[in-house]
């Protein structure tokens, strides 16, 4: 008797209506909305039982990949300790445990800047737990920890628990001094918090019931009295955030939609005075305030992309600086370059740091104002050059105001992170810290290149290319091509354990740097939103065909991967150019686009629609969406192999997105290529909590993608290395 094929549960129709702008469509699938709803979770559970079985010749694989993951990382490690206050702050990890250990130790003297040696196996002089996340975890399926804050005395720690995945937080307070923790808490906040200068006050965020920060309060600790509102945003489409200057003379509140932002600002020496606008909310303007001190005079530097004194607009955002005295009085700081994408200023006592990007990469450039007589200028700049020319650069870890040397953050494709620290005044570089890669790990074993594909219209696309050094090439490699291209966010380059078990078995990876994204300056990410959405999608369909065109792959060794919106461009790719590729992963994928944005009651679609367009009010724009969304315009076709990897308590991308795309898939395709969707039962839009389940995860992920680029299971034999690198 032959054995009955393995397929996945099939989900029941119940036709629904939506009719706008005179267009009626019906969705058989909207009843997967309700996760409380035991059909909805035995779908769910069912697929998960059809990956599972589709998926169990890959085991083996995939506990070899987690055991290679594991045995290259250093499992008891420690973070360099940063300075803040009186105590050195730093970060444990030990063997056996998922989660970190954060821990300080005293300063020795005022003067102290020089930090202790690390020591992962040694403690150090006064050492002190601060937060110990594995016993916070204790008894959670999932956990995940907000906002860490010590008060500016050292006495006082505040810090948000999540234990379901749904970035609902609940903030707890605890003397560093006795150990002892209060019994008041506060729930449902975005997990941080701000203290006063005295520790007399907390500030805190609440969001509204569709997950948006909206309202800022705050607690006399202790006290009993009740929360004062400091601030509320009544307009749906604007996030609420704060934060304290590094100066900690200010605690702003920033106000922001996708394209128009405010900061009002509240002087910490007057923790309840009224919060003061620091510049008006102009429709299409974005600003960003710091707090600087030059010559002894207090200054504000707005980094916005309003139109310079002349009315030319200034895209790429520029830099004004104002008095504190009267912050409207704006003179042009930095001006606008077409070629250089201004993302921050930030101020120290005795120098600046501009982040901004050039050449579809991150710099950082630093003036020195102990070395300028008045008020610095562009030139005054100078940039921190490095030797790779694909590699990621930027201030890290200096929460002190007065700090003589500046850490700086430096990572590439193929090098681990590095801190290192800055003389600005000497330009002299020591490297704190490298990340411990182990197994005979050597960055000289690999090799990456800045490659361009052209787009339909002629653009040229940045694509990076990654990939082991003496693998034969003759014929057509395994390939894994990525892309996100959505909220200007870029992709740039950053190390990755876990990529060197695809790479050392032939796998080439490989970044589209697709427009919607912010790589190329502000006019890439606008180039790839509302009724440009489109390019998104043929930008990274033209990476794909450049790759095969070129011989590096071929379409039955071609992997697609993204990630929430990077998992619409999937979905989409996935319909326009299916035989394309061999296999596509799509992590929390936003696929169900049009119908999230067509309802203002779901967790953030209002703000998204700046992002998209709102086809509620604009018969254009949901003719567009309906164009594009992947779960509306799913073909009978031969689809390519899909993952779907989706999670219950994701209040970004609802897990119904996913669980609707893949029945529909299922119901759909023509070819025998298994959709797959893995449901995770407790966790949120970043997925399983713990490292070693992350790690279990990421194995899983590696062992599919693997299978469907055609690459070999075990290591090549040119992917033996023969150093090792480390602290």
């Amino acid at each position: 008797m032959s054995e009955q094929p393995i397929t996945p549960p099939v989900a029941k129709k119940v036709p629904v209506e939506r009719t706008h702008h005179g267009d009626t469509v019906i969705d058989p699938y909207t009843w997967m909305a309700d996760k409380t709803d035991p059909e909805v979770i035995a779908f769910l559970e069912g697929q998960n039982e059809f990956v599972k079985a589709q998926t169990a010749q890959l085991k083996p694989l995939q506990d070899t990949i987690f055991n290679e993951i594991k045995s290259r990382v250093q499992e008891t490690d420690m973070s360099v300790p940063t300075r803040s206050g009186d105590y050195w702050y730093f970060a444990r990890t030990e063997e056996g445990k998922q989660y970190g250990i954060s821990a300080r130790c005293p300063v020795r003297t005022p003067d102290d800047w020089e930090p202790p040696k690390i020591d992962p196996d040694q403690k150090l002089p006064g050492e002190q737990i601060v937060l110990d996340a594995n016993v916070e975890a204790h008894g959670h399926e999932f956990f995940s920890l907000g906002g860490v804050s010590v008060s500016e005395d050292g006495v006082w720690l505040a810090f948000g628990i999540d234990t379901k995945g749904d970035e609902r937080y609940t903030l707890r307070f605890r003397n560093l001094d006795t150990g002892e923790e209060l019994a008041e808490t506060i729930s449902d906040t975005t997990g941080g918090a701000v203290w006063s200068r005295d520790a007399r006050y907390v500030f805190y965020q609440t969001v509204d019931d569709a997950w948006r920060p909206d309202t800022v309060w705050r607690r006399e600790l202790g006290s009993g009295t009740p929360d004062v509102k400091v601030f509320h945003e009544p307009d749906e489409g604007f996030w609420v955030g704060m934060g304290a200057t590094r100066s900690r003379e200010y605690l702003f509140i920033g106000v922001g939609s996708k394209t128009t932002s405010e900061v009002y600002a509240i002087p910490t020496a007057d923790p309840t005075a009224e919060p003061v606008s620091l510049g008006p909310r102009v429709p299409g303007v974005e600003y960003e305030v710091d707090h600087a001190i030059i010559s002894g005079e207090g200054y504000f530097l707005f980094t916005h992309n309003g139109p310079a004194p002349d009315g030319a607009k200034q895209q790429n955002y520029a830099v004004d600086i104002a008095p504190v005295a009267d912050p409207s009085q704006r003179t042009v700081f930095i001006a606008h370059d077409p070629a250089r994408r201004v993302e921050d200023v930030e101020a120290f006592a005795d120098y600046l740091v501009l982040s901004y990007r050039a050449d579809a990469l991150p710099r950082v450039a630093i003036a020195d104002l102990r070395q300028i007589d008045g008020m610095p200028t562009v030139d005054d700049f100078v940039e921190l050059r490095f030797d790779q020319p694909l590699c990621s650069a930027g201030a890290a870890g200096n929460p002190e105001w007065e700090a003589p040397r500046l850490r700086i953050g430096y990572t590439s494709f193929i090098e681990p992170t590095e801190l290192i620290e800055l003389d600005v005044a000497t330009g002299e570089r020591t490297l704190l810290k490298r990340q411990i890669v182990l197994g005979g790990y050597s960055p000289d074993d690999y090799e990456q290149e800045r490659g361009w594909a052209t787009a339909d219209d002629g653009t040229r696309i940045p694509v990076s290319i990654v990939q082991r050094k003496g693998v034969d090439r003759s014929g057509p490699s395994p390939t894994l091509l990525y892309g996100y291209g959505s909220y200007e966010h870029s992709i740039d380059p950053s190390f990755s354990v876990s990529r060197l078990s695809l790479l050392d078995r032939g796998v080439v990876f490989a970044v589209a740097h697709v427009r919607g994204g912010g790589e190329m300056g502000r006019h890439w990410y606008e180039d790839g939103k509302e009724l440009a959405k489109r390019n998104t999608f043929t930008d990274f369909i033209a990476v794909a065909r450049h790759l095969i065109d070129s011989g590096v792959t071929d379409s039955t060794h071609l992997v697609a991967e993204g990630g929430s919106a990077g998992g619409l461009l999937m979905g989409a790719v996935a319909n326009s150019a299916p035989e394309l590729f061999n296999g596509i992963v799509a992590a929390v994928p936003f696929v169900d686009a049009l119908n999230s944005i067509l309802d203002p009651s779901l967790p953030l679609t209002v703000i998204e629609w700046e992002e998209w367009g709102n086809p509620l009010a604009d018969p254009t724009v949901y003719e567009y969406m309906k164009s594009y969304t992947p779960y509306e315009n799913v073909r009978t076709v031969d689809y390519p192999a899909i993952l779907a990897l989706n999670s219950l308590n994701d209040t970004r991308v609802l897990h119904t997105e996913a669980a609707k795309w893949a029945a529909r898939l299922q119901d759909s395709t023509t070819g025998d290529a298994p959709i797959l969707l893995k449901t995770e039962m407790s966790a949120g839009h970043g997925g399983v909590s713990g490292r070693y389940k992350q790690w279990e995860q990421a194995a899983f992920e590696l062992a599919w993608i693997l299978q469907q680029a055609g690459a070999p299971f075990e290591p090549l034999a040119t992917a033996v290395g023969t150093s090792t690198e480390g602290a």
